[in-house]
């Protein structure tokens, strides 16, 4: 018995595990004000818009946009709204973001490359819009 519970355990070690959705950690780097936590996901170019500001950066210019929104709003609350499911190796995610200055719509897409899954777009822009 113990060489089967052995065996058992060995062989769960190979078993490939799903690293699951990383919309929710996005959320929760989002809902943190962690700019660092959500430029981790993103591509090495990232179509980005914040406010008035878009254009296709790098991920260390995303991240330093991203980073000055979070020191000029304070944060109160970020809820994810509707994700999509993967397909055609995309998905995507729109949230609200209530800050201090008022609310605002996030919303993300996703690639997935080799397993991996990278941000390819990040907005935040005024509710109304």
């Amino acid at each position: 018995m113990n060489k089967l519970l052995f065996l058992f355990v060995l062989l769960a070690g190979f078993v490939p595990v799903s690293k699951g959705d990383i919309s929710d950690d996005i959320a929760l780097a989002i809902r943190t004000g962690n700019a660092a936590g959500i430029s981790k996901y993103f591509a090495a170019s990232v179509d980005l818009k914040v406010l008035d500001q878009e254009n296709i950066y790098s991920k260390a210019q995303a991240e330093l946009i991203i980073r000055d929104f979070f020191s000029k709003h304070t944060l109160k609350n970020f809820s994810i709204a509707h994700k999509s499911a993967l397909k055609n190796d995309s998905q995507f995610a729109i949230g609200t973001l209530e800050t201090t200055t008022g609310k605002f719509r996030v919303n993300f897409v996703m690639k997935t490359v080799g397993g991996s899954s990278t941000i390819t777009q990040f907005r935040i822009e005024h509710e109304d819009e």
